[in-house]
């Protein structure tokens, strides 16, 4: 089965062909680490670590890398107004990073590397752009010369005017051109800063990731992703600075970018104060219920994340989960259970709302089934292909005690007691007892496999 994946690059849908197919390399733009990260934050590692589950399946071997940017003008800001060292900001929060991430299903990268431990080899990527005539040196800073490189805008396909009004291009006395950007900066003595040719200072942004791809996936990788906003300038920046220090070699073979997460009508981003963060929200709803949310959409496509989204995420796992209940028996689904037509969805450009869809037929099937042994089939089908979505691996118990145990064994005696008076056609404590249950938000359903309930909302 051919996987196939849009690039950004050649705006065009392609078939996957790695350099390596014994190791497939993929590099995701990882967070700055200053403060809790947003659920819009979190599409990227959602979307992506079910596309190196996909490419695991598929090749021989992932290399997969995501970053911490741990030295940043936002962390030394958070740093000095609490009066700490940078490391004490950072390591508080990429522990909060992978506490999330892990809480949303995500799982760890193959390679999790840090700005401040590769500083060597940012200051030697820094110096081969200098000798090569791509990068020069001034008051202290060192700056990439966005004219010596040919395509640079190949990416975004922003003309030079557009680029030179991007909101982060800085226009500074020492720049030759108001479009190049900073590879090294100076730090004064309040700030952290490394000894380097140009004087104390620290790395731009832009060339730690391409110093760190470089340094565990090499030269040319064959997958970069992270989130649309990212295209420019920062993917655009490390293209031109990447192919410039390694002699013209392409720095990705295929770009990735995941759409915005919108809040309210806008943007979800910090500077519009319109966030909801990861932390809070776990705390707050199932956070498997908030990871299928953001597989509901297609990755390359906006997302409307509301409330009303969450709560509907909520009934749809209600759903899937009943049905698993049903069954009446523990469902162990392997590898060889997942139906072709869910692998399909996702080898056509990660396409998980089809993938979804797919998952709500084989639950339909399964609760149409009359026969034991088909709906046991089914059943396997059902949980191998939540699997590759990182879905419907709770057993339904643990799914449906999220709002208690003990009231949980509560409500099943009622139900239990409602199935007893109508066999005993007993239908006023029958009534009774639903009336009693819908009173406080608890939903039931007859089905020929048995009763199903869940919470409302």
């Amino acid at each position: 089965m051919q996987l196939r994946l849009h690039n950004t690059l050649t705006r065009r849908l392609e078939a996957f062909a790695p350099a390596d197919p014994a190791r497939v390399t993929m590099y995701v733009c990882g967070p700055t680490v200053y403060n809790y990260v947003h659920i819009g934050n979190a599409r990227g590692p959602v979307v992506f670590g079910v596309l190196a589950d996909l490419l695991r399946r598929h090749y021989g071997g992932l290399a997969y890398a995501r970053n911490i940017t741990d030295v940043d003008d936002k962390i030394n800001a958070a740093a000095s107004e609490q009066g700490v060292p940078i490391a004490a900001i950072t390591d508080r929060f990429a522990a909060a990073y992978r506490e999330d991430m892990a809480a949303l299903g995500v799982a760890p990268p193959d390679i999790e590397p840090h700005a401040t431990a590769h500083i060597a080899a940012i200051v030697a990527m820094i110096e081969r752009l200098i000798a090569s005539g791509n990068a020069y040196a001034a008051e202290g800073h060192v700056l990439f010369s966005v004219g010596s490189y040919a395509d640079y805008g190949a990416l975004s396909r922003r003309d030079p005017e557009e680029m030179l009004a991007g909101a982060r291009v800085d226009v500074a006395p020492y720049k030759r051109d108001p479009g190049d950007f900073v590879l090294w900066k100076p730090s004064s003595d309040d700030l952290p800063g490394w000894d380097s040719p140009w004087g104390r200072g620290r790395p731009g942004w832009h060339i730690e990731c391409s110093a760190m791809a470089a340094a565990h996936l090499g030269e040319t990788i064959d997958i970069h992703a992270g989130g649309i906003d990212l295209q420019f300038p920062h993917h655009e920046n490390e293209i031109a600075q990447s192919t410039c220090a390694h002699g013209g070699a392409p720095f990705a073979r295929v770009w990735l970018h995941n759409g915005m997460l919108n809040f309210g009508g806008a943007k979800m981003s910090k500077s519009l104060g319109n966030i909801e963060r990861v932390h809070d929200l776990v705390r707050r709803h199932p956070p498997e219920a908030l990871r299928y949310a953001l597989l509901s959409a297609h990755y390359r496509q906006p997302l409307d994340w509301s409330d009303a989204l969450i709560e509907q995420s909520v009934r749809t796992l209600d759903r899937l989960y009943g049905t698993l209940r049903d069954v009446g028996e523990a469902v162990v689904a392997g590898a060889d259970d997942l139906p072709e037509v869910v692998e399909a969805a996702l080898c056509d450009d990660l396409n998980t709302p089809a993938a979804l869809a797919e998952i709500a037929r084989i639950a339909g099937d399964v609760r149409r089934a009359e026969d034991a042994d088909v709906r046991r089939t089914l059943a396997r089908a059902l949980v191998a292909s939540g699997a590759v979505l990182g879905l419907l691996q709770q057993q339904p118990e643990q799914w449906f005690a999220r709002g208690g145990g003990d009231d949980d064994a509560r409500i099943q005696a009622l139900i239990d007691r409602r199935i007893e008076a109508k066999k005993s056609r007993d239908f006023a404590t029958a009534d009774a007892i639903r009336a009693q249950l819908a009173a406080e938000g608890v939903l039931l359903e007859d089905t020929p496999q048995g009763v199903r309930w869940r919470r409302a909302g």
